[in-house]
């Protein structure tokens, strides 16, 4: 497949991966379905980001918030992920794929952390696109944790309280060293972050798509990407565009 050229790729593109349940219940099957097919969405998203040129592409996969749900169906979320990186671990890295694994490790069970660890460090040396994978991620607790991190420098004296900036806040949280992304897009509808990427996505484009994740093909991560690239971003600065035409 020919590489997919957009007049402008954000570097960095997050994705809220929503509606894996729900795309099962229209189909009168069960949830576990819905999350594999979605498996199966990842695996062509990642493939269709790389092609058109993403640097970063971040997958919001499991959420801290997701322990909530049937024990049945995290250990399936589980299942999923360890099965994802048996299978794809070895392609990723041939084709150049670095991963990075942000969210909380310390509840996680033993086995799902060094099978996120060893995909990390198979990856490390990779300089093609970077895969982020958010596990047992939420974005206020990640602040929490940059916090607490800053507390005990300020606590044993190595920080002053004044020297605390927001440069300081982005190298303790899980994304440090990761630019902010440029693009959110979240399936199924919803329109809201649902605790995702809260600081990074201060000046993010937030698009919103009706479909499904497992609905989610190559074709319509193509088009978000020229909706992205007609987009005119300011940062609170003026209109590239209003100068171009003297206005």
């Amino acid at each position: 497949m020919s590489t997919v050229q957009h007049r402008i790729v954000p570097q960095h593109v997050a994705i809220i991966m929503d509606g894996n349940g729900r795309w099962a219940n229209a189909r009168g099957l069960p949830r576990t379905f819905g999350h594999r097919k979605g498996v199966e969405t990842v695996r062509e998203t990642v493939k269709a980001a790389g092609e058109a040129g993403v640097s970063f592409l971040t997958l919001f996969a499991f959420s801290s918030e997701n322990w909530r749900r049937p024990e049945s169906e995290v250990n399936e979320l589980f299942g999923l992920l360890k099965a994802f990186i048996r299978r794809d671990l070895a392609d990723l890295h041939q084709a150049g794929v670095r991963i990075r694994i942000i969210g909380d490790r310390e509840n996680l069970r033993e086995d799902i952390r060094s099978l996120l660890i060893e995909a990390e460090d198979t990856t490390a040396a990779n300089s093609g696109m970077t895969l982020v994978i958010a596990f047992n991620y939420g974005s206020r607790d990640e602040i929490a944790r940059a916090a607490a991190r800053l507390a005990v420098e300020v606590q044993a004296g190595r920080l002053a309280p004044s020297d605390i900036d927001a440069q300081k806040i982005n190298d303790c949280l899980d994304t440090a060293g990761i630019p902010d992304p440029d693009l959110v897009i979240r399936t199924s509808g919803e329109e809201r972050l649902s605790n995702f990427l809260l600081w990074q996505a201060a000046y993010a484009e937030l698009m919103f798509v009706p479909d499904f994740w497992p609905d989610f093909t190559p074709a319509l991560f193509n088009s978000v990407l020229e909706r992205y690239a007609a987009r005119d971003r300011r940062f609170g600065g003026l209109s590239t565009k209003a100068v171009a035409v003297g206005t």
